[in-house]
């Protein structure tokens, strides 16, 4: 079986956050933005998973102790932070580079770079997305044959470029041992100084080597720099998990005020209304009536509950049971 890498590049403070908290360690519905990057590539079927950390390295290790950590001590690119993977230097197969910020990335998307990369033998597969008005984001440049000659950030676009409408997601799938043989090319002759990832898709290219991109739906290409998008992001993924219970039966009385955590699970016959929280491992069993302004996180709610603004958290509520106004901590 072919071995699947990834690396999460994480490393950067994110000062438009205004936080000192590091932006992939802030909170998205009941977990760190990280944690949804991280949960996809497993289900993508990751089988290591390298996170580059720089700032506050510590906080992300002791919350994420099932992953690898390289550490980036100056944040010189994207590709010097590539470069700190050493522990994947020598292994085959293929790699995966993501940023940590962008959670609405799902598990098939990431599932089906991985299989066109080995599929086809590709040297690197990159993720791309169409859009009416590439705004700030680098063009992907193709030949007449359909394959990726370049990436050209927006500033450097001639007036052609500039009408291309297929942009850089930012994510990409390399053929392991080219990805490490090609970093050496990488040099910091551009405007910041920087190591940039991107340019290897010209370095593989001009080799004559296969470069391909294959594209996601935009949304989930939604990273976050600012509490506002963090907002933005957090409200599409609360449609989407809220839009999936509805089709499935459970009756949510207003989706715009409840908020449903992705691991949760949820009954049949199940009523939820407005102010409601269910977060963390939290089942929701059978023929369950959860009324307003009701939080529950890592618990288990079995058949014919009734809560009417309750807190109930790592227990077990027993079934038949009526609460109203209370904070249910360890059982009844």
């Amino acid at each position: 079986m072919t071995q699947k890498n990834a690396i999460v590049l994480a490393a950067g403070k994110g000062t438009r956050m205004r936080s000192e908290k590091n932006k992939v360690m802030h909170t998205l519905i009941d977990r760190p933005i990280l944690a949804y990057p991280i949960d996809a590539l497993k289900e993508a079927g990751a089988d290591r998973i390298v996170v580059v950390a720089g700032y506050q390295a510590q906080s992300l290790m002791d919350a994420f102790k099932d992953v690898e950590f390289a550490i980036q001590k100056e944040q010189l690119g994207t590709g010097h932070a590539v470069m700190q993977c050493t522990v994947l230097e020598n292994e085959p197969g293929y790699t995966l580079v993501m940023n940590g910020d962008v959670p609405c990335l799902q598990a098939s998307t990431l599932q089906a770079l991985y299989e066109e990369t080995q599929k086809n033998n590709h040297s690197l597969v990159l993720l791309s997305a169409v859009l009416e008005d590439g705004a700030h984001y680098g063009r992907v440049v193709r030949n007449d044959a359909g394959q990726v000659l370049e990436i050209v950030e927006s500033k450097d676009c001639t007036q052609d470029q500039k009408q291309i409408r297929e942009i850089n997601a930012g994510v990409y799938c390399f053929n392991n041992r080219d990805l490490f043989e090609s970093l050496s090319k990488l040099t910091t002759n551009n405007a910041q100084h920087e190591y940039y990832l991107t340019d290897l898709v010209k370095i593989l290219s001009s080799q004559g080597k296969s470069v391909q991109a294959i594209q996601c739906n935009p949304d989930e290409m939604a990273g976050i720099n600012t509490v506002t998008e963090l907002y933005g992001v957090s409200q599409w993924m609360i449609q989407k998990i809220n839009q999936k219970w509805m089709d499935q039966g459970v009756q949510i009385m207003d989706p715009k005020r409840t908020v449903i955590g992705k691991d949760v699970q949820i009954g049949h016959d199940v009523e939820i209304y407005p102010g409601t929280h269910l977060m963390g491992k939290t089942i929701i069993q059978d023929w369950c009536e959860i009324y307003p302004n009701t939080w529950i996180e890592d618990a288990t709610v079995e058949d014919h509950c009734k809560l009417h603004s309750c807190i109930v958290k790592n227990c077990t509520v027993p079934q038949n049971t009526f609460k109203e106004n209370e904070f249910i901590k360890e059982g009844l």
